[in-house]
């Protein structure tokens, strides 16, 4: 017995069409397949031009004898359907052009949010490098130096000489210079009054017990002498480190003299 599938095609199977792979609904109408296929013509997706033909690739379709009658083999789910059939009664694959049924193409799970965000949050360290304010052993005197400024020959006025700016080493590495808005310098130890200091004029860095200082290219140098005896004479080599000693001294600019040691335990109370 046959029954009618929803767009005029007869089918063996009572729930694909044989022919153009529709649903067919329960308790659809039956009958001979030569009354069917009259004069009307079908009015389905194939019924115009050519039957399809597989596409490159498609796993082909495997016939059997079932009780004396041919039979397709689904590769999809091996079920087995009639002969003549165009999609599997079973899972709907396509014997025509090999694609596979809609429910096997989209049987890959949604990816978690644990695989789409498999990295770890950032730490507020490696989204900014800035360290946070924190307790200091080391600070820096800048001393206007009246015999530093002798030598220099400026036409500048020398400052009055006063107590020393104290200023706390809170970081490994700091900069010595001027405040520079256009290029946004603006240096751990401000020597902006100076007019013989550049704007990156040197850096200081430690190993947590011993200080450096880098000249980074500066108009006048970076000049570095012992507390006692003669004012230093030649500055230090631009792009080496030079190590300083307990009672060595920084010289820049016109008139700054700058000194690192190790602050007093009123010195950190009073500045931290």
């Amino acid at each position: 017995m046959t029954v009618t599938c929803p767009n005029g095609h007869p089918s063996q199977a009572d729930d694909y069409c044989d022919v153009c792979g529709s649903p067919i609904e329960a308790g659809a109408g039956s009958g001979d397949a030569a009354s069917v296929s009259g004069s009307a013509s079908p009015t389905g997706p194939y019924a115009a031009g050519p039957a399809p033909t597989a596409a490159p690739g498609a796993a082909p379709a495997e016939t059997s004898s079932v009780a004396g009658a041919e039979s397709l083999e689904c590769p999809n789910c091996q079920a087995q359907n009639p002969a003549g059939a165009l999609f599997c009664e079973a899972c709907g694959y396509d014997f025509t052009t090999g694609a596979m049924p809609r429910s096997s193409a989209q049987n890959v799970p949604a990816p978690t949010p644990s695989s789409v965000q498999n990295a770890p949050a950032p730490t507020p360290s490696s989204v900014q490098n800035v360290p946070a304010p924190e307790g200091f052993d080391w600070l820096a005197e800048v001393w206007v130096d009246p015999d530093w400024y002798q030598t220099q020959e400026v036409e500048d006025p020398c400052p009055s000489p006063g107590l020393p700016l104290i200023v706390p080493l809170r970081s490994r590495s700091v900069l010595l210079g001027r405040v520079s808005q256009s290029r946004n310098t603006h240096p751990e130890i401000d020597l902006s009054s100076d007019p013989g200091v550049s704007r990156r004029h040197a850096q200081l860095s430690t190993d947590g017990t011993r200080w450096f200082v880098e000249d980074l290219g500066s108009s006048n140098g970076t000049f570095v002498g012992p507390a006692s005896g003669p004012l230093p004479d030649d500055p230090i080599s631009v792009g080496p480190r030079t190590e300083l000693d307990d009672d060595d001294r920084l010289y820049v600019g016109a008139w700054s003299r700058v000194v690192v040691r190790r602050a007093t335990p009123e010195e950190v109370e009073a500045h931290g």
